[in-house]
């Protein structure tokens, strides 16, 4: 019962600023978009990789300590995208719809709070890492699933995701990181109180986000709620049995592991066109399939 109360203090915050975000979008109507347009433009560009920089070039933060979560959550990301592949091609989905969301889970918004949540401000390095791991198998691997067998011509640089502020971020935390270089103090407190301002701003505006998805799509929708958690879970269990990873980066797998479908894939539908509505339908469903599957996760990884 102790270990149930603890998961249900985990992910009961997390859902209560998901919700006041869905219930303020409710409340404003389309006014809030624009609301948001510009925050989370802040949020992208500024907050977000702070958060991510200070992560990293923590004092506490140890690159070669991580070096197996890292592996993990690669592994994780590339194992679901495999596991999902087959399933898509059983139900007669298009793959480029199917499987990069399988392979790009939550762990921005829903994932680093939930991780501060379950395992205290100190772990914020070591699931920034596995957000790190999840970003590069996506923007190299996913997007050319997406983009593979078009005739449109939308199509990206080979490198353009490098140009991302977070993949900036996370180029140059994990330089600091590598060469144990220290910041000045009142220098780094700054950055990381803005950096943690992320946190709470990326639950709500994931909240707000929710108003633009919608049930059309349910069949996809609710096998892809099963399949990303799934996929990840049996990928966690088969490294758990090989990785030599401490409790708590066992915890922080099987937390990665569980998590839902992240938004971003829906907007990388929109933009490459990708029957944006069955995306929409998959990271609905699989946002609010969390509620199941993260307890789960959690239930795996923590110690009893």
């Amino acid at each position: 019962m102790e270990i149930f109360e603890r998961i249900l203090g985990i992910i009961l915050p997390v859902f209560i600023i998901i919700a006041l975000g869905y219930g303020y979008a409710r409340l404003r109507g389309n006014a809030v978009r624009a609301d948001m347009l510009s925050v989370n433009r802040v949020s992208m560009g500024v907050l977000c990789p702070l958060l991510i920089f200070t992560a990293l070039a923590a004092k506490d933060f140890d690159l070669a300590h991580n070096g197996m979560l890292i592996l993990a959550g690669a592994l994780i990301s590339i194992g679901s995208g495999v596991l999902a592949w087959p399933i898509a091609r059983a139900f007669g989905y298009d793959v480029r719809s199917f499987v990069p969301p399988m392979m790009y889970n939550n762990c921005g918004n829903m994932g680093l709070p939930l991780a501060v949540l379950a395992f205290g401000a100190s772990s914020l390095g070591s699931a920034v890492a596995l957000f790190m791991a999840c970003n590069l198998v996506y923007f190299s691997l996913g997007i050319k699933i997406i983009e593979s067998g078009r005739s449109d011509g939308v199509h990206s640089s080979k490198w353009k995701f490098l140009a991302n502020p977070m993949m900036i971020a996370m180029m140059i935390g994990t330089a600091f990181a590598a060469a144990h270089v220290p910041l000045p103090g009142p220098l780094f407190q700054a950055m990381k109180m803005l950096g943690d301002a992320c946190i709470p701003l990326m639950l709500f505006s994931l909240g707000v986000r929710m108003m633009d998805v919608n049930f059309r799509s349910w069949h996809i929708g609710l096998v892809g709620a099963a399949v990303c958690p799934l996929a990840g879970l049996i990928v966690a269990w088969l490294l758990d049995q090989v990785l030599g990873l401490t409790v708590e980066q066992r915890g922080q797998m099987y937390l990665f592991a569980s998590l839902p479908p992240a938004v971003f894939c829906f907007m990388m539908a929109e933009q490459y066109k990708q029957e944006p509505d069955k995306v929409a339908s998959i990271v609905l469903l699989g946002n609010l399939a969390a509620l199941v599957f993260v307890p789960l996760g959690l239930w795996m990884g923590l110690p009893g």
